[in-house]
């Protein structure tokens, strides 16, 4: 009993030491400030970069639509 409690009670502390291991760059200070300006949304109209569903539907759409021209001769 007493032998599986240390081993518990050491597998535990192992394990917390690896999260705090991890997080360790987290938590590190940053040394430099690093500004983030507004994204650019002047090409959201273009249809090879419109993505609603994180694919370009539109342009992969048009694409896929050219491809039986390309492979058969004409």
């Amino acid at each position: 009993m007493k032998k599986t409690f240390v081993r518990a009670v050491t597998g535990a502390a192992l394990a917390g030491l690896v999260v705090l291991g991890s997080a360790a760059p987290a938590l590190a200070a940053p040394s430099d400030v690093v500004v983030v300006d507004e994204p650019d949304t002047s090409e959201l109209n273009n249809i090879w970069t419109f993505a609603p569903l994180g694919v370009p539907v539109l342009g992969l759409v048009q694409s896929l639509n050219g491809v039986p021209g390309r492979l058969l001769p004409s």
